[in-house]
């Protein structure tokens, strides 16, 4: 919903802001390292927000293409793939949109502004994974 290009601005913060006192909160991640780290980079936050702390439940969905040998693997994985596949997706006005290559950028279209590892969860199986065999999202 919060991609809907009929709601406001101030609407779809309102709707992330409610999404962090959800029962349960379906997500997915930009990478997945073999030994279980989660490594995010986000525009606005919410979405690490909620891995983080927040709904009750986290249910994360991740394709194989997602799974990386280590952290270097995975942060490279997300800057110089997912995060310049998905400012084309999305239509920002970034150099990494018009090249596919990431270029640390200051454009105001940024959206690699919060970079999350996440090693566990707190409150111990509030995190819960699946792993599907088939290639989804960037």
């Amino acid at each position: 919903m919060t991609f809907d290009t009929s709601l406001s601005i101030e609407q779809k913060f309102e709707l992330r802001r409610r999404s962090l006192m959800a029962d349960l909160f379906i997500t997915g991640t930009n990478a997945i390292t073999q030994d279980g780290h989660l490594v995010n980079l986000e525009m606005i936050g919410n979405r690490v927000a909620a891995i983080m702390w927040g709904p009750k439940h986290v249910l994360l969905i991740v394709g194989r293409n997602k799974i990386c040998g280590d952290l270097d693997d995975a942060m490279s994985r997300v800057k110089d793939y997912a995060a310049p596949v998905n400012c084309m997706k999305l239509d920002k006005k970034t150099p990494c949109a018009k090249t596919g290559v990431c270029h640390d950028c200051s454009s105001p279209d940024r959206i690699c502004n919060y970079w999350t590892i996440t090693e566990k969860s707190f409150e111990q199986g509030r995190i819960k994974i699946i792993l599907v065999n088939e290639d989804l999202g960037f």
